[in-house]
């Protein structure tokens, strides 16, 4: 008999997730139907993006083995509610990190802006003469903080992060957080993809060890693009949440994510056509279907 989620403490709820206690060592982690741009939830909902969620990142958990995570059960696990099942992890509870480790090997959205203003993006040094989309010599690690819904996350450089969490730790991030972008964007690139970029988080075990946590490498939290028709200088089609961003910013809804205002609701051919880009992102990596 499985529990009801209401037999669980709700802790948070974030843009996307919905976390619960379920002992003093473990979380059940839920991934909901919501969709998020520029740090504001967006209404209404995608169908099956939280199972969709959920079963990229238990992928990539998978092949990325030999890194430490969070997850403490199978996507099946009997403490996981009936009403929730396909669409949560039971995760071990963590001293979470204050930071988004993000890691690009392509020049775009805040990271081309910041470029466009200075050369660098959250410190590094770029060449002169790069484009939207341009492949960077080498994969760069660009942190930012974590924003609460409504606020916005702010990329920092790798000293401030050494400052708030010291220079062992900061190094171990951003290694790890190289190392995965690394292995993934080799892995994509066999299945026809471009990895442009993702963000992961972290958090440290009651050991201290260094544990990858929440979602990895999903299309809320990576930018994916067709290798086949990768072209630099343009804005790439994408199987992320980028089309949102796009739709939200473009001719048809007109709306400024700076002005302060509410975002429109999205139409129903924009919510099928991202979820049908959701799928066929999971299924081109993962080489299954999704039922």
């Amino acid at each position: 008999m499985r529990p009801e989620l209401s037999d669980y403490n709700h802790l948070s709820a974030g843009k996307v997730r919905e976390i619960y206690e379920i002992d003093d060592d473990t979380l059940l982690m839920v991934a909901t139907d919501r969709i998020s741009a520029f740090d504001h939830a967006l209404e209404p909902e995608i169908p099956d993006k939280g199972k969709i969620l959920t079963y990229t990142s238990e992928f990539f958990f998978d092949l990325l083995e030999a890194v430490p995570n969070h997850l403490a059960g199978p996507l099946d696990d009997e403490r996981i509610p009936e009403e929730v099942l396909g669409s949560a992890f039971v995760v071990k509870k963590l001293d979470m990190i204050p930071f988004e480790c993000v890691a690009r090997g392509y020049l775009t959205g805040s990271g081309k802006k910041e470029y466009d203003a200075n050369g660098a993006v959250c410190g590094v040094a770029l060449p002169e003469g790069l484009k939207e989309a341009s492949k960077l010599p080498e994969p760069i690690f660009t942190p930012a903080t974590k924003a609460e819904q409504g606020e916005h996350d702010e990329n920092v450089r790798f000293e401030y992060v050494v400052k708030q969490v010291g220079a062992e730790l900061a190094e171990k991030l951003r290694a790890a957080t190289l190392e995965i972008y690394s292995r993934a964007a080799e892995y994509a690139e066999s299945r026809g993809i471009i990895l442009a970029d993702t963000k992961l988080e972290f958090g440290l075990d009651k050991d201290g060890t260094l544990v990858l946590a929440d979602e990895v490498l999903t299309p809320d939290s990576s930018r994916y693009w067709p290798a086949d028709s990768y072209e630099e200088g343009t804005s790439q089609p994408s199987f992320d949440k980028q089309f949102v961003r796009n739709w939200l910013t473009g001719p048809k809804a007109g709306w400024d994510p700076e002005d302060g205002t509410p975002p429109p609701e999205l139409p129903g051919s924009v919510v099928e056509a991202t979820r049908d880009r959701y799928i066929e992102a999971y299924e081109r990596l993962s080489g299954r279907k999704f039922a």
